[in-house]
């Protein structure tokens, strides 16, 4: 029965912590922080450097002959 009390305690102690954790994230507007940093280029273009957009894509075609 000390066993059951002292998950319920340590369970219990896990979740206050995390939910201290994240009121702390969301007071200090931490979570913002991945968004901006996925919107950043991975590397710089050279200047003049355009974007290639292919205007028509083939595909293979399989016929069926009888």
């Amino acid at each position: 029965m000390d066993v059951v009390i002292l998950q319920a305690f340590v369970s219990l102690m896990i979740v206050v912590s995390m939910l201290l954790l994240f009121a702390y994230t969301l007071r200090k507007r931490t979570a913002d922080h991945s968004d901006r940093l996925a919107l950043l280029p991975l590397q710089d273009e050279p200047i003049g450097a355009s974007i290639v957009i292919p205007t028509a894509v083939s595909t293979p075609t399989t016929e069926h002959t009888s």
